[in-house]
């Protein structure tokens, strides 16, 4: 059993300080100008070094989204209600286009079962969903939202859209996504007519 001072708990440390450089490069050079290269170096290692800590390069991005994933949840821990979470992650990801690059591109590599982090994705969908339809529920219950609408339909609709709008901000799209995705709630708030 390792102990807090052991070999497991450095490569822990290491480990983390691995997935903090490449959040920081990612997020600024973006995914397709990052090399594993590169990211030893910040971190002082050997590539073979680096993918050591993860096995694969795949294992190694699927490790930063995940990183992504805790970051933003403590970064918004205050927002218990998850389309809120939604709408203010959607904002937040216009100051970090490298890993909505990253995020873009390995979610659609791993629409192929046998991609490395296709698990990832798929438990990663089932759970945003879950949650988004069960507070489309609470509103619809409490008045708020529409109540025509099925609450599942509704959840993949906000994940596309944040998805798709995700993709477009890489095009230069004009109108700001936060907005785009607060417009689409507006009316998901109207009483069905």
């Amino acid at each position: 059993m390792a102990t807090s001072r052991g070999p497991y708990a450095k490569g822990v440390a290491k480990r983390e300080e691995i997935l903090r450089a490449a959040l920081e490069v990612i997020a600024r050079h973006g995914y397709r100008k990052t090399s594993t290269r590169e990211l030893a170096a910040a971190v002082g290692l050997s590539e073979a070094g680096l993918l050591h800590y993860f096995g694969s390069k795949e294992k190694l991005f699927e490790a930063v989204l995940r990183a992504r994933d805790e970051a933003d949840r403590s970064r918004f821990a205050d927002s218990t209600d998850p389309i809120d979470l939604l709408t203010t992650v959607v904002r937040h990801n216009g100051s970090v286009p490298g890993l909505v690059e990253l995020y873009s591109t390995f979610s659609a590599e791993a629409g192929d079962p046998e991609h490395n982090s296709h698990d990832y994705f798929v438990d990663r969908y089932a759970g945003i969903r879950a949650a988004l339809a069960d507070e489309v529920r609470t509103r619809q219950s409490a008045g708020t939202f529409n109540s025509s609408a099925d609450p599942e339909t509704i959840a993949t609709v906000l994940i596309a859209l944040s998805d798709g709008l995700q993709i477009q901000s890489q095009y230069g799209l004009a109108a700001d996504p936060g907005d785009l995705f607060t417009h689409l709630l507006n009316l998901l708030s109207a009483p069905a007519r």
